[in-house]
């Protein structure tokens, strides 16, 4: 069992930069073998996929990025992109060029329009690339920077007090896994940037005869918990597949306008599609005391920042250490 409790936490889904409109030619390869055949079947596929189109217009102006939105009537928004304005590509850019965030609140009744177009893209390029793993290079340019826009156009004040409730991961520009106070407490524990990110992409090629299916997390004035449901591959090549909910707990503390703080208590699994195992899980409380053993190893629980930089009824924005940014719909 507790192989079986380290499989299930440490497992995660696949991060690749394929396309959503390859995937149907490599499924159908792998059942008609036949180059022509593959040949028709990409060519017709490549017809009907839907392909994602999203009209936006940045013009410069003494700084200022203006948004034009492509709909029956035009709204500018006046917001600062992440990168320069005579940027070539304005989301291609370096975080360490980028100058210290801070939260920007607006109640225009023009900007509530804007907002409600941006927020519709965002979720439609969300359902179409599944929440941002089969992007592709142009679909990732575009939701970065309708996040941008978005984090502009904040319609509430002191957006990391006011994101209580339910939230359902729909987009990240990273793993999803990379969402859990789990593993963001490892990239702090572990300090170095570089170092960590490697270790997460060895860990995703290690794991990728796994799927991770719903993220979600709830937050609480006090507390704050994520679950995470995955599908393991037991045996690569046979449908032996165990299932199961990795729930992290760790406690949350307000710091600031966007900022909170987060440090681990523990990490258990339920849910698992195996009966007795489900059982025998919820009658021993199997709940691995993370926090305890960073104490006993490091001689503290290492504290984990984030910061939201947008949040309304619906949507919640926020970003790790490293700027990785995770959207949120409220379940």
């Amino acid at each position: 069992f507790f192989w079986l409790f380290c499989e299930i936490t440490t497992t995660t889904t696949r991060a690749t930069t394929r396309t959503v409109k390859i995937q149907q030619p490599r499924s159908m390869l792998s059942i008609i073998p036949s180059p022509s055949w593959f040949v028709i079947t990409f060519v017709i596929v490549q017809f009907f996929s839907t392909i994602t189109s999203v009209s936006y217009g940045f013009v410069a102006d003494n700084g200022i990025v203006k948004q034009k939105i492509s709909s029956p009537n035009y709204y500018y928004a006046n917001t600062h992109l992440l990168s320069t304005a005579d940027d070539g590509a304005p989301s291609d850019y370096d975080t360490d060029d980028i100058t210290e965030k801070s939260v920007s609140v607006t109640y225009d009744d023009d900007d509530e329009a804007i907002r409600d177009a941006l927020k519709r893209e965002l979720l439609m390029l969300s359902s179409v690339t599944n929440r941002g793993e089969f992007a592709s290079s142009e679909e990732r340019d575009i939701v970065i920077d309708i996040v941008t826009q978005l984090e502009a156009l904040n319609p509430t004040a002191d957006p990391a007090s006011n994101c209580a409730g339910e939230w359902d991961l729909c987009l990240s520009s990273t793993h999803f896994f990379k969402s859990s106070p789990f593993f963001q407490t490892i990239r702090m524990a572990v300090n170095d940037k570089a170092i960590a990110e490697n270790g997460f992409d060895i860990h995703d090629r290690a794991t990728s005869a796994s799927r991770i299916g719903r993220v979600r997390q709830i937050v609480s004035p006090r507390e704050i918990k994520s679950e995470v449901e995955l599908e393991v591959g037991m045996v690569p090549g046979l449908p032996l597949t165990v299932r199961g909910t990795v729930i992290t707990k760790a406690k949350l503390e307000v710091k600031g306008p966007e900022l909170w703080e987060t440090e681990i208590i523990s990490t258990e699994v339920k849910g698992s599609n195996i009966p007795f195992v489900n059982q025998m899980m919820d009658d021993m409380q199997l709940a691995f005391p993370v926090g305890n053993v960073y104490d006993t190893l490091m001689g503290n629980i290492p504290i984990v920042p984030s910061k939201t930089y947008y949040v309304d009824e619906g949507i919640r924005i926020t970003r790790d250490i490293d700027d990785n940014f995770f959207v949120f719909s409220r379940a």
